[in-house]
């Protein structure tokens, strides 16, 4: 039986988060009796972006993981990825709300994309 505990624990780390994500949307939604679309609001416009700007680039970045410690990837290198996508993901969802430019949504942005470059060349040299 295949056995990614890096990517498990990322991936638990990160469901928890787009609970919180989702359930912040949902608080909006229930509030300003929103069922559908941002109906104008541009906070639950923002929180709808946050969540699914997370849920565009979570996915991607956790089958990447699961693919390279499947093949037996450097596990060190795996935790960082992992830990950097969780950090970079909060300090995302943290400056959107905040007038742009700020350095929590630019480091989030770009830290998210650093992560994923990395893990898809890391991938791509695997794959021999």
């Amino acid at each position: 039986m295949l056995h990614l505990p890096i990517t498990m624990a990322t991936a638990g780390i990160c469901g928890l988060l787009f609970f919180i994500l989702s359930f912040r949307v949902v608080q909006l939604r229930l509030k300003g009796i929103v069922p559908i679309g941002d109906g104008g609001h541009p906070e639950l416009l923002n929180r709808m972006r946050t969540h699914g700007n997370f849920s565009e680039y979570i996915p991607l970045i956790l089958i990447l993981m699961a693919l390279i410690e499947a093949d037996g990837g450097n596990s060190l290198w795996l935790k960082i990825a992992g830990g950097a996508a969780v950090v970079t993901r909060v300090l995302h969802a943290i400056g959107m709300p905040m007038k742009a430019p700020n350095i929590f949504r630019a480091s989030g942005a770009m830290g998210t994309f650093i992560v994923l470059v990395c893990l898809s060349v890391y991938a791509f040299v695997l794959a021999r």
